[in-house]
Formats: structure tokens, sequence, C-alpha cells
């Protein structure tokens, strides 16, 4: 029953979706579901030179072979869903995808909600994507379920019993988390996070299976992380030297300048012990150390990258065995075999 989970270690925007790719294609999953929140998180992915991203469907839409299920924790906008929908039509998506009938809906009034409320949207800093309004909904009982959607009838499923009789088959299930560990509910920086845990724990009952069925986790954290919207941020450096750096993005969904800091250990250890880190990756080594950006042969690594890795490894005390240097996806140096 091998399964496992790839979820952020800081405030998203680690780069998951480049290695939630890379996995789905070197690895080739018979599943690939998502957890998390909803449209409120966006995964990037290069493929050819052309840039995709998803806020709604699994990031691992180009291995052509895979099941891409939407687990029943996650919130559904069918106005995102069908637009991906058409966005990816040329990866065969609309005869793969599966939405657990169980989801709750993103309604219209969910997105005004979120945008006019002055705490949500000034002091928070939402996406104003409705998650946190619907979320609500949800908790209140009063919620539209996808089943309740005719236009997606088509693509109902009970994403539970896919996923755990794929696990009972043997076959290979990959679970992507959204957000960061710093965004969750419980364990984030609060008030300052979205309306639910994020945690491995979250994620995996998002797609209906329990924690004996995860085999791996896999904690994602950037050299420099980042942080969109307001709250408290440690190791944040000033735009001006973030601009010397390199180091200036933009968020997926928003598309609001991040904030950027220096790589905080205490807080990544935390954090990968929280959500039972078995493995790390580490992403945006390139800028860390600009002589890395696209080196993917680890012993061809400079000594200031790899100096880095290693003491990740050592203060966090998890190995590392992904690491991302490039923009693309291909630039991903895979050492799971020597862990």
């Amino acid at each position: 029953m091998p399964s496992y989970i790839v979820v952020g270690g800081q405030w998203g925007d680690e780069g998951k979706g480049s290695l939630i790719a890379y996995l789905a294609m070197k690895d080739r999953p018979q599943i690939i579901a998502r957890g998390g929140v909803g449209t409120n998180a966006g995964h990037s992915v290069f493929i050819n030179g052309r840039k995709y991203a998803v806020r709604q469907l699994p990031t691992g839409f180009m291995q052509r072979n895979a099941r891409l299920l939407v687990g029943a924790g996650v919130l559904v906008d069918p106005e995102v869903f069908f637009h991906e929908l058409e966005q990816l039509k040329d990866f065969n998506v609309a005869n793969r995808v599966g939405i657990d009938y169980r989801c709750a809906i993103i309604e219209p009034n969910h997105k005004e909600r979120d945008r006019k409320n002055i705490h949500l949207h000034d002091k928070i800093g939402t996406t104003g994507s409705g998650c946190g309004p619907a979320n609500a909904d949800r908790v209140m009982r009063v919620a539209k379920q996808a089943k309740n959607i005719r236009e997606l009838e088509p693509y109902l499923t009970d994403v539970a019993q896919e996923v755990n009789d794929a696990l009972d088959d043997g076959e290979l299930v990959l679970v992507e988390g959204t957000q960061g560990f710093g965004l969750s509910l419980y364990y984030g920086t609060y008030p300052y996070v979205t309306s639910k845990d994020t945690t491995a724990s979250a994620i995996a009952s998002d797609v209906g299976i329990g924690p004996t069925r995860v085999d791996d986790v896999i904690v994602v954290f950037k050299s420099f992380p980042t942080r969109v919207g307001e709250g408290p941020f440690p190791t944040e450096m000033s735009e001006e030297e973030a601009e010397k750096l390199g180091l200036v993005e933009y968020g997926t969904v928003t598309g609001r300048r991040r904030r950027v800091g220096w790589f905080d250990f205490e807080f990544a250890r935390y954090s990968a012990r929280i959500n039972g880190a078995t493995m790390l990756a580490i992403t945006m080594l390139d800028k860390y150390d600009k002589e890395a950006f696209g080196v993917t042969d680890y012993d061809k690594l400079p000594m200031k990258a790899k100096e880095f890795v290693e003491e990740v490894e050592e203060r966090v005390g998890v190995p590392v065995g992904l690491i991302k240097t490039g923009p693309e996806m291909e630039h991903i140096i895979d050492l799971r075999e020597n862990i």
C-alpha cells in the first residue's frame, strides 16, 4: 500500500508544484489526489517552456495515466474547475478527474463576502477566493455539496473509496497538499492563517486515508521562505535586500509581491516534527547560491549550497531527499535512493 504526502513546511509558495510534477512523472503513481483548502492556493509548473497554474485540480495532471482526484475536504469552485478543464484539455484531464461528492461548494456570495470583509481582506490579507466564508458555511452545515451541483455530476465519485481501494491493490498514491504549515488554522501564526489545518494529517483526512496508510511525508522548504499577506515573519528581510539577492516573486493566485526572509531552522524543525516528516525537499537552492542554477548533479553543487543542505539535515533532523535548483521541473536532484 505505498502512498506519500507532499506538504509545504513554511507559508506556502515553497515550490510544491514543480516537485509534485516531478514525482508524478518519475514515480508514475496510479492516483494523484489533492487535499488542502480550495482555490486560494495555486501550484505552478513548467511544461515544455509553458507555465501552467492550477488552483483546483491536482498538480500532477501531466501524468496522463493517473486518475486525478479532489478529496472531500477540499472546497470546489465550479467556475474555476471548468476553467481548468478547458485549460488542460490537451492532457485529457476531463476523462480522468473525479471530485468527491461531499466537497463543499464555493458560491459567488462566498467570494463577495470574502472581498468585502474588512477583517479578512484588509487585516488578514486573504486571497478573496471565498474559501473562508465557504468553510464557515460548511461548519454551520449550510454549504452546498458537490452532489447538489448538476453540472458536476459527471465527475462525482467517492474519493476515499477510490484511494483506499488503490492502496489495497498495492497501487502508488500521491497526495498533494496546499498552502504551508505556517498557515495552518491550528498551528500557524493565528489569526493570520487560512481557514483549516494544512498539516500532513489534515491532508490525509481530506482524501480519506488514515495515518497508518501513509508511508512517507515529504515536507517542502524554500532556501529563502516567502509569505504573501499579513502576519508574523520573524526572519523577514527588507524589500531592498531581497532585490539585491534577486528574490522578487509574486503570488500565483493573488499576484501580490511575496515577502522574503532568511531560512528559519527552528521553525523548520518544528514544522517537520508536527507534519511527521520522513523526508525534506529544498527548493530555490540556486538563489541561495547562484552558481547552483540549473545544476542537476549533487556532486556538482557549489560548496555553499551543499553546506546549507547539510545544515538543514543536521538542525532539522530529517534527511533531504529532493533538491530543486532551477525554474523548470527538470532541474531537480533526487537523493531518495541514498536515504
